[in-house]
């Protein structure tokens, strides 16, 4: 099968399409047929070694744990273990990869566990293949930090995959939503449910008068020190470089969203498995809105 390989940290010249063995599940695996992958931040981050954390992980002088990266992904089941019963061939799924990763092949074998589900009825495999790692970020943090009814919420940073999922989800659970983005997103986030928007290119968010129950950075780019002024007595700051905590059920969760019309995801551009090396290098410029799909069945996205 083609798959794109990495065998040394750098640059996204380090890509490269080749021809490796086809997977073979194991008994609590399935085999599925990818037609659609994502471009998100663990990708560009474990191909750099940014931080010098993951090469602990990967290998300290070059990938050896992972060498193809795709964090998730969306396809059709071909093959399964002798003992995965909650899945059959021919079932259109979506999951995350977890930190095996592998999407950016034509096969995969992924676990047949809380991570993998039934595709929503109604997305587009290019669509669905963008949820798992975005939306499960966003609606573990705020489950975890006990997001409700009339909280006020701040999301910065929220025109990003993590960002507009958690726009939508804390819209859904009927917080108050205050979204920081760029003047150029600014519709983007308010189409998505957003109540108020603070234009960073025109104002520090630092130095609003609103105080929040949550602020969120979807981005990794602030600190709970910066933005402790920002919080209610009982507030709580929370950051995509923490842990979040995850429950069994939190991609049926998405999927149930998703099929009731209270989350859609946002894709900004499209490319091939060919055009990987390009894909990177725009998801790594910090420029991207939603997120990046890579489209390995030709024609999936129509």
């Amino acid at each position: 099968m083609k798959a794109v390989v990495y065998e040394k940290y750098g640059a996204p010249d380090v890509l490269e399409l080749k021809d490796i063995n086809k997977p073979i599940p194991k008994g609590n695996e399935v085999l599925i047929r990818v037609y659609a992958t994502s471009v998100s931040a663990g990708d560009w981050r474990l191909r750099k070694a940014d931080p010098f954390l993951a090469r602990v992980f990967n290998g300290l002088f070059k990938p050896r744990r992972v060498k193809v990266l795709g964090f998730e992904l969306a396809g059709v089941v071909e093959e399964v273990g002798k003992k995965v019963q909650s899945l059959k061939r021919g079932d259109a799924v979506f999951a995350s990869c977890g930190l095996r990763f592998g999407g950016y092949a034509e096969y995969a074998c992924l676990p047949a566990n809380e991570l993998i589900s039934l595709m929503p009825s109604n997305m587009r495999f290019e669509e669905a293949a963008t949820v798992p790692i975005g939306g499960l970020t966003a609606l573990r943090f705020l489950r975890q930090n006990n997001v409700k009814a009339n909280d006020k919420v701040l999301i910065y940073g929220a025109s990003g995959s993590v960002g507009t999922f958690a726009v939508q989800i804390a819209k859904s659970f009927k917080a108050e939503v205050t979204a920081v983005c760029s003047n150029a997103n600014t519709r983007l986030v308010s189409q998505l449910g957003a109540h108020h928007i603070i234009d960073y290119t025109q104002t520090d968010f630092l130095k609003t008068e609103t105080r929040f129950d949550i602020v969120f950075d979807a981005v990794g780019k602030t600190s709970k020190s910066e933005c402790r002024h920002l919080l209610k007595p009982g507030g709580r700051f929370t950051t995509v470089m923490d842990s979040p905590k995850s429950r069994p059920d939190d991609l049926s969760t998405l999927k149930e969203m998703i099929e009731t019309g209270n989350l859609i995801t946002v894709i900004d551009r499209r490319y091939t498995l060919e055009q990987i090396r390009e894909a990177h290098a725009y998801v790594e410029s910090f420029r991207k809105k939603g997120n990046v799909v890579i489209n390995i069945i030709p024609g999936q996205e129509l």
